[in-house]
């Protein structure tokens, strides 16, 4: 199987491979059509469907997958959040990975306007934090870390593609 990621982040292609380990995978940098911090749910399920239809249409894959992180009020606070989305031209699907609740410091910041990467970045006094252990990692102390949060999103994206019980 041939799988097209929506991205050209080494995280989100790890991911799909980990959940996919059987497949050949791709990264496809595509745009998501939705503002670079997703706000709520559906802005961010819009960003990855956008990205799996994106990537399954830039060559002969047989699915397109699409990751997307955000941040959506939570019942005490703002919550970081992923959405994966799968599709083969015909069928569609979403999975949701794990939601922790952000900082504080880190939700006021946002909702004045900033994006979470830059945010997390700047509070640990470093770079890159999307491409590697992500905020996931940081605030769980490393008990998950970014491209497990996003594999299990991705998981629940698959199964109408893996199983018959759909």
């Amino acid at each position: 199987m041939r799988v097209a990621v929506g991205s050209g982040n080494p995280v989100k292609r790890d991911a799909v491979a980990a959940a996919l380990p059987d497949a050949t995978v791709e990264p496809v940098p595509v745009e998501s059509g939705v503002p670079e911090q997703p706000w709520g749910d559906d802005e961010t399920v819009e960003g990855a469907r956008n990205r799996a239809e994106r990537a399954l249409a830039a060559g002969a894959y047989d699915l397109g997958v699409g990751l997307e992180g955000g941040v959506a009020p939570g019942p005490t606070g703002l919550f970081l959040v992923m959405w994966a989305a799968a599709t083969d031209g015909d069928r569609w699907e979403v999975g949701a990975g794990p939601r922790m609740r952000l900082p504080d410091r880190v939700a006021d910041r946002l909702r004045d306007g900033a994006e979470l990467g830059p945010v997390m970045d700047d509070l640990l006094d470093t770079s890159g934090v999307a491409e590697n252990r992500g905020a996931a990692g940081v605030l769980t102390g490393g008990v998950t870390d970014r491209t497990e949060a996003l594999r299990t999103a991705v998981a629940g994206a698959l199964g109408p593609f893996l199983t018959d019980y759909y």
